[in-house]
């Protein structure tokens, strides 16, 4: 069949789900697209920098560099021979009724799909601390990022701070890099870590990896700490008061504060291209519904940490069934899923020990001081997402158009978990009664001439 007559898939996302996914369907014959915000594939955990840069793989990817070329390579192969159509430095921004709207370099553009294989990803899940709203303050994965293309550290005295892998991955790094990092906080105590063993025990090696990395970081760690306020001047962070597991009071000073709960999934998309959605209550918050293959429903396919968060071996395993599932769907034979999903199976026991070993931290949140930001977008803080409730019955959507909380540029990525917890606390209910916010596009911020075109 040629490629004019090919059914239209579409793929958002260069990361190790969307390449394996289009890696699928290439070996099926097909001609997929794929949008990537990025100018280089490869996602945000095999992140590629630019040409030239002098660091190797391994000293950017660590145990994971062999991973990471063999993507990058593949990919970058596909697309070379014109076996895919790669649109880099794009972000879809709206789906609608077959068609995404695209913001690229010559401003937005409309794209029809027959089918939609989302591979969207993750980003940092975080949770407010006093003072988070201070010049300073980042996410793990912005400083993993600055790292990672740049070959910078985002400040000369580094406090990072939350829970889950990524904050032992990304303190890893700094170190090995020569960064000063002063401290390492993790929220989550020893027992409530080694309650999750069990499930780590399912990938050995990756858990013994993990504990390599947690010793790379010597006396820096510090576990079940109590985040107390992020000290600031008028130029920004000075220091971390915080307390031990002990309840020792400590003051780090500091110039940087990298903090991140693991992670949540990039959903908007899902939202918006109608999928259905289901509040897990051990990773708390909203996740996509969709079969084991990936299947939504009404020809889109999800794949990745947008789905599940299972890790980059995880999304690979995920792009290839969601591909599957599309060729089987169009009546081309499809590989077996057969070895895929019991590797699946598998990585889902281990995403749930790390989900018991480091818990997203809602007493936390729903403790916060009526005076502290919650919106760092619309400067929305806890008492006024607390007084709305008294107005809204506890609804998410209606205490966002009452408070403004997620009316920002971020739409909610940030603060809309933390928001939800103050809510329930309010409401006397759980997390998932209160809802969650329906996603609204442009799901990026854009640029009104981006949407003006001569014809």
């Amino acid at each position: 069949m040629s490629e004019t007559s090919s059914p239209r898939i579409v793929i958002v996302g260069a990361g190790p789900a969307g390449i394996r996914a289009a890696a699928t369907l290439v070996n099926a014959g097909l001609h997929p697209v794929v949008i990537d915000e990025s100018n280089r594939a490869g996602g945000q955990i095999y992140r590629r920098p630019p040409a030239g840069f002098t660091r190797t793989p391994e000293e950017l990817y660590g145990s994971e560099a062999a991973k990471a070329c063999a993507l990058h390579t593949l990919f970058d192969r596909l697309a070379e021979e014109g076996r895919l159509t790669h649109r880099a430095l794009s972000s879809v921004i709206a789906v609608y009724e077959g068609r995404l709207h695209v913001l690229g370099e010559g401003g937005v553009q409309v794209i029809g799909y027959d089918r939609l294989i989302l591979a969207t990803g993750a980003s940092d899940r975080v949770a407010p601390v006093p003072g988070w709203q201070s010049a300073g303050v980042y996410s793990l994965g912005a400083a993993q990022i600055a790292l990672k293309a740049q070959g910078v550290a985002l400040g000369r005295r580094i406090v990072l701070m939350g829970s889950g892998p990524l904050l032992t991955l990304v303190g890893a790094q700094l170190v090995k890099a020569g960064a000063d990092v002063a401290a390492v906080l993790d929220t989550s105590p020893w027992r409530r870590q080694m309650r999750g063993f069990l499930g780590l025990a399912v990938r050995p090696v990756v858990a013994l990896r993990g504990l390599a990395l947690r010793a790379r970081l010597g006396g820096r760690y510090h576990a079940g700490v109590k985040l107390e306020r992020i000290e600031a001047d008028a130029s920004g962070v000075t220091a971390m008061r915080w307390r031990d597991a002990g309840g020792m009071q400590r003051l780090t000073p500091c110039d940087m504060i990298g903090m991140g709960w693991h992670l949540r999934a990039e959903t908007h998309l899902a939202d918006l291209a109608g999928c259905a959605f289901t509040y897990d209550e051990q990773w708390r918050q909203w996740l996509p519904k969709a079969d084991e293959m990936g299947r939504a429903g009404n020809g889109v396919y999800l794949a990745g940490d947008g789905l599940q968060l299972l890790g980059a071996d995880g999304a690979e395993i995920a792009g290839r069934l969601a591909a599957a599932a599309c060729l089987a769907d169009l009546g081309r034979p499809a590989p077996s899923a057969s070895a895929d999903l019991r590797k699946l199976a598998r990585l889902e026991r281990f995403a749930r020990g790390l989900a018991t070993a480091f818990p997203w931290p809602d007493a936390m949140a729903r403790s916060l001081p009526n005076d502290e930001i919650v919106c760092r977008c619309e400067n929305v803080n806890a008492g006024a997402i607390r007084e709305s409730v008294e107005h809204s019955g506890g609804e998410a959507n209606r205490v966002k158009s009452l408070s403004r909380v997620g009316m920002g540029r971020c739409q909610g990525r940030y603060c809309q978990l933390a928001a939800v917890e103050l809510v329930a606390e309010r409401a006397g209910c759980t997390a998932g009664a209160v809802g969650r916010f329906r996603g609204q596009a442009p799901v990026r911020p854009a640029p009104i001439g981006a949407f003006l075109r001569e014809d």
